[in-house]
Order: C-alpha cells, then structure tokens, then sequence
C-alpha cells in the first residue's frame, strides 16, 4: 500500500459515526424555525426562537466535538500503522465495525489485500475456527486494554495478539517456533489441543475420524469427567464409546495436549499401546504386576539413560525416592496411597537429573498394572528448594556411607566376640556385667550408625504394621527417664488410631529427639505434651513448600511451651548440623535425622513456633488399612548349646563356605557357626572361593560372603558358582545399606540380606532359614 493510499485510507477512518447528533439537532432547530414564523402568538414565537438558537448552538458544539474525536482517531491509526509498517508479522487495524482498514507489508504478502473484510474471514485460513477465536478475543477486550490467544494448528503454532486503540483494534498474527505443535498429524494416535477452560482449540486428522464429527468441549469428546491422566476414560466415538487411556502433556501457557491411546491388554512388545510409547511425545513406562519395567518408549529411555532392551524392577532405574520404590509402586497398584506425582533420582545417569514420576493404575484383562509418566524436573524452579534440601543431605549421606563399610566391620567383631565371651559365662561371674556393658554401647553405636544415615535417607529400614497407641505406651517409661523430674510429661492417644507401616525403632527416635528437644526449651521445667490423633484430609494440604495429598493419616504432636525458635531460624531446623543450641549442648543432628525418617517412612513433618510461647512439631504418617497389625518379631537370645538344626534332611551336619575379607569378622561368624554344629569352610576372597569350590566332590549347602570385597564383589563370585552348583543357597552380608544393594549389584534369584553389624543369633538364624 503507497503512502498516499495509506493516508487516504487513514482519512477515512472515523472510528466513530460522526455529526449525527449535530444534524438531527439541526433538523429540529430548522423545524422549530419554521414554526416559529407560523406561530399566532408572541409568547410562542419567542419561545420556539429560544428552541431553535439553542438547538442551533447544540448542534454546533456537538459538530465541534465530533471533528476533535476523528482527529484523535486518525492520529491514533497513523501512530499504530506506523509501528506496524515494518513488523516481519502480519498486522492489521480494524475499526469499530471490525472492518479492516489497514495492514502492513508482511499482512499483504501472506494473505493478498483484506481491506473493508472482518477480521475473523481475513486470517480464516490460518487459524481452525477463526470467527471462534476472533470473537473471543473481542469479547476479553470490553474487559482489559489487551488479549492474546496462542492457538495450535497442524502447520505450527500461531499466537494472535489483540491491543484496544481509540476507534479500532489493532491485531497482530505471529508464528511461533515449536517443533512439538506439527506432531499432531503423523503421530498417527488422537490428539486434540484444549485451553484452560476445557475448549478444544484443534485436533489432528486422527481424533476427527474417531469422532467423526469437530468437538468444540473437551465434555465433547470425554462425557465422564473430571479426566484423569492415565486412568482408563471413555471417548465418544462416532460408533459408540471407546475405551481408551488418555495422555496429558500439559504447557507453561495452560493449554494442554491429549492423546488418546488404546488399552494395554495385549503383550507389551506387540501391543498398540507400545507403538503408541514410541509415537508420544512423552517419556512413559508400562510397569507390570510384579514392579517390572515391561515396555518404555525412547523418550523414557533417554531420560533414564538405559538402553532399548533394558528391562527389571523399577528400583534398578530411580533412587532418592525418600522411601524404598518397590514400596510405593507395590502400594501404588493395591491402591493403598493416592496417585500422585514423586521426584526421583535417574539412577542410570552420570549427570545429576531428578524426574518428576506419575503412577496411574489400569486394569484390563490381565490385572492390575500401571502406567508411569517422566517428566525432567530438575530445572523445575518450584521444586528447587527442594532439591537444596535433598543435596545437603545427600552429602552427608555420602560421607556417612563412606565410612560406614569399615565402621560397621568393627562393630560386627566386637558385638560377635562379645556374644562369644557372653556364652562362655555366666551372671554370677564378675566378667559378665562387664560384657554386658560392651555389648550394649556396641549396640549404640550401631544405632548412631543408622540414624546418621537416617536424614540422608540411605539406611535400611524394617517396616512394620504397628498400632503407635502400643508403641506409645512401651516408650512412655524412657521418655519419663529423659525428660527428668522438673518436667511433666503427658501422653493422649485417639482411641480410634489406626495402624501405621513404619520402622517402630527408627519412630521411636523421631519421638525421643523431638522430646528432648521440647526439654531443652524449657530449662526451669513445664509440659511436654505428647498427642495421636486420626486426621481425614478431605483435599490436599498446601504447606511449607509441600503438599500432603488427601486421605487419613496417623498425626504425631510433640508440644512444649518453652522459649520459642525465631522465624529466620524456623526453616534452618531440618538442616544438617544446624542448631540453636549452644556451643556444646547439640550436635544439630537430632531434627535432621527426625525429617529423613519420616521422610522415608513417606510421611511429612511441620513445625510451628512462637518466640516465648512454645514450639509444637506435627508429624503426618498416612494410615495403612490392614486387616490385623503385625506381631513384633520375637528376640533370638543365643542358646549355650549347639543347635540341632545344624542337621539336614539326610542327617548330616550343613556345610557352609564363608567367604568374608576381614579376618576379626569371619574368625567371629565362623566359630558362631561351627558352635551351631555346622561345618565351615573359610575364605579370605572371592577368587579363593572359586578355587575351593574347583574341587567337584566338595559338598556345599550354603554360601555366606560379604557383597564389597578387593578384587571380584561378593554378587559376581555367587553368579559364577551358582553355573555348576545352582541349587546351593546365598546369604549376603554387608556393612553399606540394603537399599544400596538389593536388586542392583546382587540380583540373585533367592538370596538373603543380611545388614552388619550382625549379631550372634541374628547370624545363625539367617543361616537356618535358608538351610531349611
């Protein structure tokens, strides 16, 4: 368009209806004019000359008005072509009949001149639905200057933008660069694209054949709503319902992607649903009954850092859960924990990347199983503080876990020779309170151990289901002992409590930490208030940067009224080695240690202070409905006299090699054996073991070995000795957690884990149970 057009085209703008008014107030000072010079009388006269000098004068200055309104108009299209003129998108200016009146170059190049069209029949071949998305932005611009619309379709993503001006609106089209928008069409799977209020804004070549008709709801097209994520919905087909399960991949600026994909009733090589993996442009997982990864697409792979083929337990890809993940996937498919989204460690990785996992549960014809969704969260802003917290601990887990092999070695000699000299005396000798003594602070120290790995989540847990009203009552006497005469402590438990799964000794010190902290705050004594209660969230709670979803849980309360923590301390207290204390009355452990058990538990734990009035710390556990709580496991004491059930089947004593590099511990665990009637075989090494066991007339019923050991680990000697002797049973010892270990670097099919320190009747035992 040449300037001269442009101008011309500007001129012509009005913007507003101009001189209306004036000239009806002229017509009706004319009118009263000419009766006035037909009026009888000259009261009338005088008054119709009054009506029409004043309708004269109306007209006059509403004209005047009328010509500063188009100037301002014009002025503002002249400033707004201006600004467009040279703008790589398209643009154009629309009066307010929402005729266009101008556009610039690039508008011209794309669609050919739209001058005097509406807007919405001007870009109709850009945008699916244009007059839809025109009018809504029209609509949004009686209530705000400006409106934008980001609408996908098939060639890419579009975003028409929509600014209010004094006559008109000035509309601008831009191409926006995301390679993800054009995947609708040869992904081959339905596949729609909805706003935030549920309108579907497109939908490829594929979900319209399905439905066979353009759905304007996402209503339309799922009738059962709301719609959840992987969980099998119903879709309106136009044959009737189909049953599918829909894929959500949600964008920053609130639309969202929904893929409908077919059911996974097929094997998971063969089936849609595995073609379906490699076609979205998600990372998702199909996870068996049983906890095995079955399928994964490339995304998935990617993320993970595993190859195609790779397959086993869920466990062997993501660690850092806070809790063990065989766990939380077994309770994901018995329903006992609500659906929702957990962040994890990509084990497989050698670059640190956290992801975001959402397990759906589906059933079909073969049974339960679930679907899992990856998203990277590790540059996730909302999650990083949370990631903070977690690499603070880690390191000291690392640290911990460092020298916890060698520590926990020691304490396995001491605790063992200690029960070897118990079994040589009895109560009356002047030694055996002594040993007593050994014992028992060797057993601390082992607990030191497990509670320093507590709040780095690493050490070995033993759930149980307990009811915490019996657990309660058996701590209420050492909690009376710690917290001292000058302060009282009471104890209420909800008689209605239901049963919890948690460590009961690792609980047990949450609760004793938390008391002797409330102690500490009130140096000249008070209330220490202990309190159960059975919470029901109707909806999820929002709190501290966490959320605890909806459901029951068990919830803790430890109350004081002592001096209070300071608000810029309050969200310090859960760090490592941070304290309020003074120098040399705390270690800053104990609330550390507290938040990684409960955290691993699967629980949440919040505090809230008033500087002078008190502190109170709420613990949430979520209630686990079992039918009846487990029994505690019965303590072992060590018999004085060797065990007959050293003896198999065929009457003859068991044989086992002991392989095992440090020498105090295999010098105690193999004459703890042989005192149980059983024949040892030591060695000092895994290729030592081997060349024992190169002797084919060699009879060997069970294999004791240590996982870390120089040379060949404890798992890969096991793997190469069971080839010729399949039958024979395993029993791994180590000092490093479980978690660590198990279904990682052991992966033997029915082998046993035994954590050190060990003592003597923990050992003999562990060795009978495999044996028979």
């Amino acid at each position: 368009m040449s300037d001269e057009a442009t101008e011309q085209r500007i001129a012509d703008v009005r913007g507003i209806r101009p001189f209306v008014q004036p000239i009806v107030l002229l017509v009706l000072g004319v009118v009263a004019g000419v009766a006035t010079l037909l009026a009888p009388g000259p009261e009338l006269r005088f008054g119709l000359t009054a009506v029409t000098g004043g309708c004269l004068a109306a007209a006059s200055l509403v004209a005047i008005r009328d010509l500063w309104r188009v100037w301002r108009v014009r002025r503002t299209f002249r400033a707004a072509f201006e600004l467009i003129q040279h703008d790589p998108a398209p643009s154009f200016c629309t009066d307010v009949d929402g005729a266009i009146v101008l556009q610039n170059a690039s508008a011209e190049r794309r669609f050919g001149e739209r001058l005097g069209l509406p807007m919405a029949r001007a870009i109709s071949g850009a945008l699916p639905n244009a007059a839809a998305v025109v009018f809504r932005q029209e609509t949004s611009l009686t209530r705000r200057p400006s409106a934008h619309e980001v609408v996908v379709t098939p060639r890419g993503t579009v975003r028409l933008a929509a600014h209010r001006l004094n006559g008109g609106v000035l509309w601008r089209l831009d191409d926006m660069a995301d390679a993800n928008s054009r995947h609708g069409e040869w992904i081959g799977l339905p596949m729609m694209v909805v706003s935030h209020n549920d309108t579907v804004l497109s939908m490829n070549s594929a979900m319209r054949d399905v439905l066979g008709r353009r759905a304007t709801t996402l209503e339309d097209v799922f009738p059962d709503q709301p719609l959840v994520a992987g969980r099998r919905s119903s879709l309106s087909g136009t044959d009737g319902k189909i049953e599918v399960i829909p894929i959500v991949v949600s964008a920053k600026d609130g639309r969202r992607e929904i893929y409908a994909v077919p059911g996974l009733s097929e094997p998971p090589a063969a089936s849609v649903a595995a073609r379906a993996f490699e076609a979205l442009p998600v990372a998702l997982l199909h996870i068996g009954a049983e906890g095995e990864v079955l399928a994964s697409n490339h995304h998935a792979q990617k993320l993970l850092g595993i190859d195609a083929d790779v397959t086993g337990p869920m466990s062997n890809f993501v660690e850092n859960l806070g809790r063990p993940v065989r766990d939380w996937v077994a309770d994901t498919l018995a329903e006992r924990v609500p659906n929702r989204s957990e962040v994890a460690r990509a084990k497989q990785r050698k670059d640190e990347t956290f992801l975001q996992i959402s397990l759906s549960r589906i059933v079909d014809g073969t049974g339960p199983s679930l679907l899992a969704v990856l998203h990277d969260a590790t540059e996730l802003k909302t999650l990083e503080q949370q990631f903070v917290q977690s690499q603070k601990m880690q390191a000291i887990g690392e640290l911990a876990g460092g020298v916890a092999h060698d520590f926990n070695n020691l304490l396995t000699a001491i605790t063992g020779h200690c029960d070897l000299l118990l079994l040589r005396h009895d109560q009356g000798d002047l030694d055996y309170a002594d040993l007593v003594q050994i014992n028992q602070n060797a057993n601390r120290a082992a607990s030191l151990v497990r509670q320093l790995l507590a709040f780095s989540r690493k050490q070995t847990l033993e759930p149980e289901v307990m009811d915490l009203r019996d657990s309660m009552g058996e701590l209420t006497h050492l909690l009376n002992r710690l917290v001292g005469e000058r302060i009282t402590l009471t104890l209420s438990n909800d008689p209605g409590l239901t049963p919890i799964r948690a460590d009961r000794r690792q609980l047990d010190q949450v609760i004793m930490n938390l008391v002797v902290n409330a102690r500490d705050a009130m140096p000249d004594g008070g209330e220490v208030r202990v309190e159960t209660r059975m919470v029901h969230l109707a909806e999820p709670m929002s709190r501290d940067q966490a959320v605890v979803p909806s459901g029951s849980y068990v919830t803790i309360r430890v109350r004081d009224h002592g001096h209070g923590i300071p608000p810029d301390k309050l969200n310090r207290i859960f760090e490592p080695f941070f304290t309020t204390k003074r120098t040399g009355e705390g270690t800053g452990l104990g609330l550390s240690m507290a938040y990684g058990i409960v955290k691993q538990t699967g629980g949440y734990i919040f505090v809230d202070s008033v500087v002078g009035a008190g502190t109170t710390f709420t613990i949430y556990i979520p209630a686990h409905e079992a039918a009846e709580v487990e029994a505690a496991a019965p303590i072992v004491v060590a018999d004085k006299v060797p065990d007959t059930s050293a003896r198999l089947a065929d009457d003859r004593p068991g044989v086992v090699l002991l392989v095992e590099d440090e020498t105090p511990v295999r010098a105690f665990a193999s004459r703890a054996l042989r005192l149980r009637g059983y024949t040892v075989i030591e060695a000092g090494s895994a290729e030592e073991a081997l060349e024992t066991l190169s002797d084919a007339d060699l009879t060997i019923d069970l294999f004791v070995t240590d996982v870390i050991m120089p040379g060949m680990d404890g798992p890969s000697w096991v793997r190469e000795a069971l080839k010729e002797r399949p039958n024979t049973k395993v029993v791994f010892v180590s000092g490093y957690a479980e978690d660590a270990l198990e279904e990682g670097s052991i992966g033997v099919p029915g082998s046993v884990f035994l954590p050190k320190p060990f003592s003597l009747s923990d050992l003999t035992e562990t060795v009978r149970q495999q044996l028979h």
